[in-house]
């Protein structure tokens, strides 16, 4: 039987901001949803493509298949750097379950070996799927984008649904978890959207979020793909344009912070 593989588009050492201390962090290939304002679009396709590197100024391929043990030899470069900081791995893409058999053998490999795991899901997925890969994991960052079904649909091509049934999962297991709402223009930046998302939250009973500031970081990488971008041209959104937006929140007991 041939040696499992994954579709990887990037392994970055040193990490800071993916979870806890210092953390190598696994880009995997593959997304079912379709984010107007995402940051890494290479990062959609399940399958190696070709984007232009500035750099070399030449065509490359992004997305490289590797074997469980070849990103274990990444990783462990870095034992030590784990063990001083509480760091570890971090899991994320695209979507890591669209690669879920060979997340799964990763993190297990990992925790097999005492590394601290950490994964990013936008948890679109059957609860089946979203459970396997909540018990391989020590802390859940996963995401949500709207509070309501149609814009939700409209911009990520995916229902809200599922994700909200997982959500509630992750809840019910006291999961430690971090939930993170990417915060877009004319989207869902208003402070009436502000209130349906406590609303919702308080729901869901969830008691910590944090906000992430739309940015444009993944702008060229769509001009690199010959792809068109929604978002050309407006305007990055600051810390200090979401303290109202999280005083809001806190008004539903949960505790918010600006990332």
């Amino acid at each position: 039987m041939p040696e499992l593989q994954g579709c990887i588009f990037n392994i970055q050492r040193f990490s800071i901001h993916d979870g806890p201390g210092i953390r190598t962090t696994v880009f995997f290939k593959g997304c079912p949803l379709r984010c107007t304002w995402c940051s890494n679009p290479e990062s959609q396709n399940r399958l190696p493509e070709p984007i232009w590197d500035n750099q070399k100024k030449r065509e490359i391929i992004t997305g490289t298949y590797y074997t469980v043990e070849e990103v274990m030899a990444v990783i462990r470069k870095d034992l030590d750097y784990y063990e001083e900081s509480d760091g570890g791995v971090t899991v994320t893409g695209g979507e890591v379950l669209a690669q879920k058999a060979f997340v799964l053998e990763l993190l297990k490999k990992c925790q097999e070996e005492g590394i601290h795991t950490a994964c990013e899901t936008a948890a679109y997925s059957s609860s089946t799927d979203f459970k396997e890969l909540i018990d391989c994991v020590d802390l859940l960052i996963m995401d949500i984008k709207h509070y309501s079904e149609e814009p939700h649909k409209a911009k990520t091509n995916v229902s809200l649904k599922p994700i909200l049934k997982n959500l509630d999962q992750a809840i019910s297991e006291q999961k430690n978890m971090l939930l993170r709402i990417p915060i877009i223009p004319a989207y869902n930046d208003s402070l009436e959207d502000a209130e349906a998302f406590g609303k919702l939250l308080q729901l869901h009973k969830v008691q910590n979020v944090e906000l992430l500031p739309f940015h444009q970081f993944g702008k060229s990488k769509y001009r690199y793909l010959n792809r068109d971008y929604e978002y050309d041209g407006v305007p990055q959104l600051r810390r200090s344009d979401l303290i109202s937006f999280a005083r809001i929140l806190e008004t539903f007991d949960i505790e918010c912070s600006i990332a």
